[in-house]
């Protein structure tokens, strides 16, 4: 089945974020991240839930966000909207055209 998209609701400006690591000199890394591209996406709130974290609230919002197709795209990288940061947790061709990546994301709150 074929999705249909008007991919004039892509008006959100961000950047795609990939993890590099960094060895510490003691056997461990730093992870840090680069931005690999710049990319419009329409975000999609999904769902939002609160839970305490030591003796403080903090919630976690699941995203649809939609891009269009890319092969770089994998778990682990994050989108960044300004001081917003959106996990991959997982990209997926949503009918198999290769024409939009449809990424299920968590964005923390505190």
């Amino acid at each position: 089945m074929v999705v249909f998209f008007d991919p004039g609701q892509m008006t959100a400006r961000l950047d795609l974020e990939a993890p590099q690591a960094v060895p510490d000199g003691q056997g461990g890394a730093t992870v840090s991240f680069d931005v690999v591209a710049s990319l419009w996406a329409r975000i999609e709130p999904v769902s939002f839930l609160v839970t305490e974290e030591a003796a403080s609230e903090r919630g976690t919002i699941s995203h649809r966000i939609w891009v269009k197709f890319r092969e770089d795209i994998t778990a682990g990288q994050r989108f960044r909207k300004g001081t917003r940061v959106f996990v991959v947790k997982l990209a997926r061709d949503p009918d198999e055209t290769r024409r939009y990546l449809v990424c299920q994301c968590e964005e923390e709150t505190r």
